[in-house]
């Protein structure tokens, strides 16, 4: 990739073909994908129906694509038109809702719904009854993985040290114990290690800058870092032994099960397709 120059960062933000460049980047250089598929793939093979896979937030498709083979059906929420674009590439099959996530509606009853990095852009105070309207799909049985970068993550510090922006699941969980007991079994979070890494610095900060793109939830407004500070950052913290930059990504992964005797609470009172999502905003 060539060279940005040093001008203000945070290009990806607001570019939407900009912004699937620095995540194919990031993809090129991170073992996040391949650690991600092998955890899915065995939490999916432990379920006992694999009928219909939910991917919230899929961008490129290719993890869509490796777990949905495990699945008679796969249906996508997706609002980004070049993620959307791509996704047709790589799951063809696959059905594509365009609304997000709080808008959507997929009508039908999910065996494995995955949130992977979604909720960084559903404001803070809604994450709750947003994974209940996930669960709301989900059958008797069946799991919800929530996906995000562990807070005390290189990655995340970073986030945290420009924006202000903390994102941690473990305040999820703790709420969740109080959600209604027909939607919401048992609760975990699991860690997926991931590490992103490049030889070449200005690759390293373009995918630093694409970290930076989740919304602000700390005071300023979030305004992006020039390009030189970012870079002076990427220098300063991210910099390794072998003189490439390493940054860590690693994952906390939110199991939430939808208990298998809910069935009969589920049927009779009409849950299966949003009789009791409670209400968001």
């Amino acid at each position: 990739m060539t060279s940005q120059g040093k001008g203000a960062a945070g290009d990806v933000r607001t570019d939407e073909d900009a912004y699937s460049a620095a995540f194919d980047l990031f993809l090129a250089g991170t073992d996040q994908k391949t650690r991600t598929q092998d955890y899915l793939a065995q939490v999916a093979g432990q379920l006992n129906g694999r009928r219909v896979f939910l991917d919230v937030g899929p961008a490129e498709g290719t993890i869509t694509r490796h777990i949905g083979r495990l699945f008679e059906r796969t249906v996508c929420i997706e609002p980004s038109r070049p993620m959307r674009h791509a996704l047709a590439r790589t799951c063809p099959d696959a059905r594509v809702l365009a609304e997000p996530l709080l808008d959507a509606d997929p009508g039908v009853t999910v065996d494995l719904a995955l949130l992977s990095h979604v909720l960084y852009y559903v404001p803070r105070p809604q994450w709750t009854a947003a994974v209940l309207r996930v669960m709301d799909w989900i059958a008797p049985g069946g799991l919800l993985l929530v996906l995000m970068e562990k807070s005390d993550s290189s990655c995340m510090r970073m986030v945290q040290h420009f924006t202000g922006s903390c994102f941690d699941l473990r305040e999820l969980a703790d709420e969740l114990a109080t959600a209604p007991p027909d939607l919401v079994g048992d609760v975990r979070l699991d860690t997926v290690p991931a590490r992103y890494r490049t030889q070449d610095l200005n690759e390293a900060v373009t995918v630093a800058d694409f970290h930076l793109g989740v919304p602000s939830t700390g005071p300023g407004g979030g305004a992006p870092p020039s390009r030189e500070a970012l870079e002076d950052y990427v220098r300063a913290h991210f910099h390794d032994p072998d003189g490439g930059y390493t940054i860590s990504n690693d994952q906390h992964a939110l199991r939430v099960e939808r208990p298998r005797d809910s069935r009969d609470s589920w049927a009779s009172t009409g849950a299966g397709l949003g009789g009791r999502t409670p209400p968001i905003g």
